[in-house]
């Protein structure tokens, strides 16, 4: 069959009729708004066609009758580019041999740059640059042009549906104040975080859900990433079937912690039902990154720049599923006037801030700080050029701003060891009264369990001894720290005070008091509440993390008790919107289902806070059920907003209003810290 379109085809060359007048050059512009469109493609050199594209046995030529062309689906994979899907829903990929053939999976080579001139398109391939055309008659590298026009019978593409229909309420009021609830700390990047490779799937991918949501074999049963994750969350490391897409048995759970937990469609369900603001944490750890076999650079301030571009593709991407730059509902928001006006737009604003325990380099060996005044001032103006409206100043480990909290159990012991490594020492604790960094968090129990699951210490470090009761981080605010709050407090950033030592957040406290500073925040349940009492009382946000509103069986806390405990705080009163703190993708569990979720279920479909109604969400063959699966995925905590709420009882009402107003509280709390 190639031979006779080839021989077709020089005839026509050597036949071909007279050559068409000279007209001016063609102006050529990305093509945006073909997603989803189902087309026939006719091919043309110049203004001769040269038929419809068909699909042979291996590859795709042309024949002259549109009753024998090839449906094609086209899917967005970034602004402007498309992956194409024959009625079998094979990709067309640019081989090496010039043709194009039928693949079985998304690749870059089945990646093509669609430009249009208004009534024609080219295809050029996005990875080696050849133009679609005819070559040796059938479909290949040459210089055509196409049209398209719809057609019937195109493979469906495979994708995740998000289980919401109906119209929502305003995402503002008639006052222009936001209604709807903010998650104020989440980690969606954590794909691109911790070198690349800790994390297994991505919140988005050229090639959609197949390709972002399928396993890795590192995961699998006693890969390196089964074992870390065993370490870091106790999961089972020999039975890790590691299937992702479309099966997904083995992941998203709401304790798998290396998996990818926020795929796009399932944070557009969120936003569908009522979120409004999407605090999104770039997140860094040198010392957990140089743990991975294989990884990008683990300087942490690359591996912020690294998220940071990952975010804004991750906005183009969603543009170019929703028909061209600007269309989508997920858009990046550097200034509290930019969240009003994409909550007034009906759209999910989303901030950025940073979590890191380097940051801007700024470790401390042995009490010595490794950075300088001027690598503050550096750092702070690139954060502000890529939109961070606020970060931690300390994170995991001791830096040289100040001293962290400590965790507990085996995750305390493992951090602690990763204090070491980064600083030389371990964390230096003493007795205290009051507010504390924790009861005595590590025992020589979790060091011997963590010992028992492979990880060793250095040469010649000898385990670290703590008094017994309320310990409190010997480390304080350092000049340094000092230097970089002020500075925060000058440009208008948010301070989170979270994995701050209460030695280090009562000083920052004290800088932001003297200043009258409300830009101070809580949002995921890491500060005593004796500090979230002094936050509230400077106006600034707290958020709790996403707790099991009731109890779930895994010895944590429950959202609604922590939300009823800082009411309860001489300062409660002045809470007038809440937020719910995630933490998604961000090595800590999403909640379990509640134990009594069998009597007391939440019932699908249900309708959410912002009048949408929405059923179970289905990812490939897996149906998600917050009453069996706990949050399993971020999708879910459209299910959680509603049944936290439910379960509230009488508080029900004023919840629903915390909530609701959350996002606008945030935002008045950043606007007045600009101002």
């Amino acid at each position: 069959m190639a031979r006779k379109l080839a021989a077709g085809v020089l005839v026509l060359g050597l036949v071909g009729g007279l050559s068409a007048p000279a007209q001016g050059a063609a102006t050529w512009t990305p093509a945006y708004n073909l997603e989803g469109a189902c087309v026939t493609l006719q091919a043309f050199n110049g203004s001769n066609s040269l038929g419809y594209v068909w699909k042979d046995s291996v590859g795709y030529g042309f024949k002259s009758s549109v009753s024998s062309a090839e449906p094609f689906r086209l899917e967005a994979t970034q602004l402007g580019r498309y992956l194409l899907r024959d009625q079998d829903g094979a990709p067309p990929y640019q081989s090496v041999m010039n043709w194009v053939w039928a693949g079985a999976d998304y690749g870059v080579r089945a990646d093509w740059t669609v430009t249009t001139d208004g009534s024609t398109h080219k295809f050029v391939n996005t990875s080696t640059g050849q133009q679609m055309g005819s070559y040796l008659g059938g479909l290949g590298t040459g210089s055509s042009t196409f049209k398209l026009a719809p057609a019937t019978g195109c493979a469906a593409i495979p994708d995740i549906a998000t289980g919401v229909s109906g119209t929502p309420a305003a995402g503002v009021d008639a006052s222009g104040k936001l209604v709807g609830w903010i998650d104020a700390h989440a980690h969606i990047t954590a794909g691109e975080a911790f070198g690349g490779a800790l994390h297994c799937g991505d919140a988005y991918a050229s090639g959609g859900a197949p390709v972002a949501l399928k396993g890795c074999p590192s995961h699998g049963t006693l890969g390196w990433g089964a074992l870390l994750e065993a370490i870091l969350s106790g999961t089972d490391p020999i039975n890790s079937a590691e299937d992702g897409w479309p099966t997904f048995g083995d992941w998203p759970q709401y304790d798998t912690l290396l998996h990818e937990a926020s795929y796009f469609r399932s944070v557009e369900r969120a936003w569908q039902s009522g979120q409004r603001v999407l605090n999104v944490l770039l997140v860094a750890n040198r010392v957990i990154c140089e743990l991975t076999p294989e990884h990008t650079s683990c300087n942490e301030m690359d591996q912020i720049r690294a998220q940071a571009t990952y975010l804004k593709k991750m906005q183009d991407y969603v543009d170019a599923r929703s028909g061209g730059p600007g269309k989508g509902w997920f858009r990046l928001a550097k200034t509290p006037a930019e969240v009003r006006s994409i909550a007034a737009q009906g759209k999910l604003a989303v901030t950025i801030g940073v979590e890191n325990s380097e940051l801007f380099n700024c470790r401390e060996i042995n009490g010595v700080a490794q950075c300088t005044k001027a690598d503050i001032d550096a750092g702070l103006n690139e954060l502000e050029s890529i939109g961070v409206s606020g970060l931690y100043p300390v994170h995991k480990f001791d830096n040289a701003f100040g001293g962290t909290r400590f965790d507990e159990g085996v995750t305390g012991a493992a951090i602690n060891l990763g204090n070491l490594l980064s600083t030389g020492h371990w964390w230096q604790a003493t007795s205290c009264t009051g507010p504390s960094d924790n009861e005595q968090p590590l025992v020589s129990d979790d060091f011997a369990k963590l010992l028992q699951l492979g990880v060793g210490l250095p040469a010649g470090a000898v385990l670290p001894v703590y008094p017994s009761g309320k310990i409190c981080n010997t480390r304080g605010l350092t000049e340094l720290g000092t230097y970089l709050i002020q500075k925060m407090m000058d440009r208008g950033m948010i301070i989170h005070l979270d994995h701050m030592g209460v030695k280090t957040a009562s000083a920052v406290l004290d800088l932001a008091q003297q200043a009258n500073y409300p830009g101070v925040a809580s949002v995921h349940t890491w500060s005593d509440p004796a500090l979230v009492n002094r936050i509230l009382g400077l106006g600034g946000f707290v958020a709790s993390y996403a707790f099991s509103a009731t109890d779930d069986g895994q010895d944590t806390g429950t959202f609604l008790d922590e939300w009823r405990t800082h009411r309860a705080l001489s300062n409660g009163s002045k809470i007038t919107g809440y937020g719910v703190g995630t933490d998604v993708n961000g090595l800590g569990p999403q909640a379990a289902p509640r134990l009594n979720a069998g009597s007391r279920p939440l019932t699908y479909p249900f309708t959410a806070t912002n009048g949408t109604t929405v059923t179970r969400q289905v990812y490939g063959s897996r149906t998600f059920d917050l009453n069996t699966d706990g949050v399993a995925q971020y999708g879910l905590y459209a299910d959680w907003i509603v049944d936290l709420i439910n379960q509230a009882g009488s508080d029900g009402p004023l919840l629903r209003k915390h909530l609701l107003s959350g996002a606008e509280a945030y935002t008045v709390m950043w606007e007045r810290s600009r101002a």
